[in-house]
């Protein structure tokens, strides 16, 4: 597709007309005639959109218009300014638009400019791949899980496959087949939807590369490829139009690409991607061009756009609520897909995800590599964000620099976040064995129930002497969110419970607090303790996003609500979040457990000791989730539940599931 400019067969009026208009849009600007202190990855499409416009039309302003930004683009005597000039993205981006640029249209150029791009794409790819070689096993050139690696080995992929040079496509080759072995099989992404939709379509474009240049297909290879619309789709805040900012985000609207969206619809026969492709490049383009953070942006796949897409792929809005990705710890929940639907998000896993993790620990015992960059990983187990009625209620940090807990909807232990934090590489050089996971799972599409238990002590420091921090979520049908925080130390210590708001939480006169975001509300109410300290405050989250714009500066206001108990070896909060302007629940009558009681919904909640007793409940279980009266009753991790006097329950292994 990409090196012959061939699409799949049939119309794309749509795609077409984007072609041409983002072939068009730069024709106001004059090139740099030197190199600017800000990033350049843009003067590659600027080059490539109208040259695949002159190639698919014939129109030959197009030809004159890709000219002016390759004569801009190779005068530049290195390509990167301000960091790892010729070695990084500014290169990776170049080399790849550049390279097509040349194959679509270099027999149609001047003799001059023919020979003076191809000398210096032969130059460029050169220092590209002398670099990935010296680097082997230090910087992107081994960092298998993040978005410089893919882009910079693209783009040395592509001008090796366009120059003819086997050595540069080799090496680009190999490692693309171990990204592709070592990506988690869930499809799930570490660093975040924004370096999702920035750096997974260069992937999704190697492979291009490959099949059509080398006839291999390696599309299903590693499974990371087949899943990952399904990861990024859940990642979607209600109404399609935001991002849940897990991870490094600049923005919450940097997520989407309509090109991506495209060739996995049209590679695996996914009607949700090919719905989301069309959502992007229409409704949504113009909003997501202006609001996104992230440059170069969405205006400029326009040629992936039109070479991906595959009009014979049905289109279908998606539909499933539910989604749990093991290998980043990641639930997702919602109650459906409209603007007013609420979503919960949360994660629990060890840096990187938990195949990352293991890898690159053995890679560096084996090799001495470090191989596993964690630049944008934050210290956010057991954290959560909380969207609803069209705005985002409790909220994540986005780009940071200086990654702390305390930025994040978590709990604090004399103060302190997680060890060794307060950096930008907040896992690098960290004990393997301090690992976050997500155990007792339950999600269920039919019923909206959704359960998980973060396991987060090992993340604190080993002074402090943490030997239980257990975070439970439950998300119900009608979208409340009940939080069970269960605390362990071996002396005392003052435990703080966090959330994160993006306006300050207002006191109500029943002892809740009223959040607030636009015409957005939710309650929140907590059950225990009952002696906490209340404030709050303002929490400022600075960041560069981007080492090739040293000027450039991210800044986020937080207003941080802050619970905390009593000096005590123990610690535990009940606490409710109710969108909407229903109360918080009342808290349930336990002999044995915690429990919540909302209308027509009870939570009860045992997650260590597994035993919850009441009036009308009797279970060995971590937990038991009741609905209306018709409904059936939903449990964790039970072997047994009598309900009203009934035994509905009794195995000897524990089950989760829906019982009766």
């Amino acid at each position: 597709m990409l090196l012959s400019a061939t699409p799949p067969p049939g119309p794309r009026p749509a795609q077409e007309v984007r072609l041409y208009e983002e072939a068009a849009r730069h024709r106001g600007l004059t090139p740099p005639r030197t190199h600017p202190l800000a990033s350049i990855t843009w003067l590659g499409p600027a080059a490539s959109n109208p040259a695949l416009a002159y190639r698919v039309g014939g129109d030959r302003a197009h030809l004159a218009e890709s000219r002016r930004w390759i004569e801009a683009a190779v005068r530049l005597p290195h390509w990167g300014k301000a960091h790892m000039p010729d070695h990084d993205l500014d290169a990776g981006w170049l080399l790849h638009h550049l390279s097509l640029t040349y194959r679509w249209i270099g027999d149609d150029l001047p003799d001059g400019v023919r020979a003076l791009l191809r000398y210096k794409l032969l130059l460029q790819g050169r220092r590209m791949y002398e670099f990935a070689v010296a680097s082997e096993g230090g910087w992107w050139s081994s960092s298998y899980w993040q978005n410089h690696n893919w882009i910079c080995y693209a783009g040395l992929a592509t001008a090796g496959y366009v120059l003819g040079k086997e050595e540069w496509t080799g090496r680009a080759k190999d490692n693309l087949g171990t990204v592709l072995d070592l990506m988690p099989e869930d499809g799930s992404h570490a660093e975040g939807v924004v370096y999702w939709r920035y750096g997974v379509p260069f992937l999704a474009i190697q492979l291009d590369l490959l099949q059509e240049a080398e006839g291999i297909d390696w599309w299903d290879r590693g499974g990371f490829l087949s899943r990952t619309f399904r990861y990024r789709l859940h990642q979607t805040a209600p109404g399609f139009a935001r991002n849940v900012d897990h991870g490094d985000c600049h923005d919450r609207r940097s997520g989407h690409s309509a090109g991506l969206y495209y060739r996995l619809a049209a590679q695996y026969g996914i009607p949700e991607a090919q719905w989301m492709g069309d959502l992007a490049s229409g409704e949504l383009l113009w909003k997501e061009a202006s609001e996104s953070g992230v440059r170069p942006g969405i205006l400029p796949e326009a040629y992936l756009e039109y070479l991906w897409y595959d009009p014979s792929v049905p289109a279908a809005r998606p539909t499933a609520t539910r989604a749990f990705f093991p290998d980043l710890g990641l639930l997702a929940a919602r109650t459906g897909w409209d603007d007013d639907a609420t979503l919960v998000s949360v994660k629990a896993s060890p840096g990187g995800g938990h195949k990352a993790w293991e890898t690159s620990a053995k890679h560096r015992a084996e090799r001495g590599w470090e191989t596993l960059n964690q630049g944008h990983h934050h210290p956010d187990s057991g954290s959560f964000v909380l969207v609803s009625q069209g705005e985002f209620l409790a909220v994540d940090e986005g780009y940071s620099n200086r990654k702390r807990a305390a930025h994040h909807n978590l709990l604090l232990v004399d103060g302190q976040g997680y060890a060794d934090e307060d950096r930008y590489h907040v896992y690098q050089d960290i004990p393997f064995e301090r690992q976050a996971r997500q155990r007792d799972v339950l999600l269920d599409d039919d019923c909206g129930w959704a359960h998980a238990t973060a396991e987060i002590a090992a993340m604190y420091d080993p002074e402090l002497g943490v030997r239980r921090l257990d975070r439970t979520l439950v998300f119900t049908p009608s979208g409340r969110l009940v939080l069970l925080d269960l605390a362990e130390a071996d002396t005392e210590r003052e435990w703080t419970f966090l959330l994160q708001t993006d306006r300050p939480t207002e006191p109500q006169p029943d002892g809740t607090r009223l959040i607030r975001s636009g015409a957005a509300v939710a309650r929140v109410g907590q059950f225990a303790p009952h002696d906490a300290s209340v404030t709050s405050d303002v929490t400022e989250v600075e960041a560069n996003p981007t080492s090739s714009t040293p000027e450039l500066r991210l800044t986020r206001t937080l207003h941080t609500l802050r619970s905390t108990t009593a000096r005590s070896v123990s610690g535990l909060f009940l606490t409710t979040i109710t969108p909407g302007a229903s109360g918080p629940g009342e808290h349930a009558a336990c002999v044995e457990g915690h429990g919540v009681a909302f209308d027509g919904e009870t939570v009860l909640l045992a997650p260590v000791a597994r035993r919850i007793r009441t009036a009308d409940v009797v279970a060995d279980a971590a937990a038991v989730l009741l609905g209306d009266g018709d409904s059936a009753p939903y449990v964790v991790a039970a072997t047994r539940l009598r309900l009203n006097g009934r035994v509905l329950l009794d195995v000897a292994e524990p089950y989760t599931g829906k019982v009766g």
